[in-house]
C-alpha cells in the first residue's frame, strides 16, 4: 500500500465533479419542478428524445443507471402522461417505452436549463463544450477501466 498523503476534498477531481454535478442539479431544480418532473426523470425523458421506443435496459445503459432507478421514473412519467410503455412489434418479449404528445412538447421546454447552465457557469459556450468533452473522455476512461479489470483496481488499493 502506498504512503501517499491523501489529498483534500478540494484537490480529488471525483469530488469535485460530485460537487459540480450536485450544483448543477440545484440550479436546475427549480425549472424541473415547473415541469413537473425530477432530474432523473428529466434524464429518462431525454434519452427517449435522442430515441423514443427504448426499453428500459437501453435507458439504463444510456444513462449507466440501473432498471431498478429507472422503473419508477418511467412509471412516474407514465402516471403524469409524458410516456406509456408497450410491447415491442419485433419481439414481444420486450417492453418498449415512447412518448407521448406530451412528452414531445416538454421537450423545447428544457432549453432553459442549458441557458441557465452557461449563464451561472462562468463559462463562454466553447469553453463548456470543451469542459464537456473533456468529462466524457474521463466517463469513458473510468468505463474503460471497470469493464476491462476490477482485479487490477483492486491491486493497486492494496499496494
Amino acid at each position: 500500500m502506498s504512503n501517499a498523503p491523501t489529498l483534500p476534498l478540494d484537490g480529488q477531481l471525483c469530488f469535485s465533479i460530485y460537487s459540480a454535478s450536485l450544483a448543477i442539479q440545484r440550479v436546475y431544480k427549480p425549472m424541473l419542478d415547473a415541469l413537473g418532473v425530477t432530474y432523473t426523470q428529466y434524464l429518462v425523458l431525454s434519452a427517449l428524445w435522442e430515441r423514443d421506443g427504448l426499453t428500459i435496459s437501453a435507458i439504463g445503459e444510456r444513462l449507466a443507471l440501473e432498471p431498478s432507478t429507472i422503473t419508477p421514473a418511467v412509471k412516474r412519467l407514465e402516471a403524469a402522461g409524458f410516456l406509456g410503455r408497450r410491447r415491442s412489434t419485433i419481439d414481444e418479449r420486450l417492453v418498449e417505452v415512447h412518448l407521448t404528445a406530451k412528452g414531445h412538447e416538454l421537450h423545447p421546454k428544457t432549453g432553459c436549463m442549458t441557458d441557465a447552465l452557461l449563464r451561472n457557469s462562468g463559462f463562454d459556450a466553447p469553453e463548456m463544450i470543451e469542459l464537456n468533452r473533456s468529462v466524457q473522455a474521463l466517463t469513458h476512461g473510468m468505463r474503460k477501466a471497470v469493464a476491462g479489470s476490477h482485479e487490477a483496481v483492486v491491486a493497486s488499493v492494496k499496494e
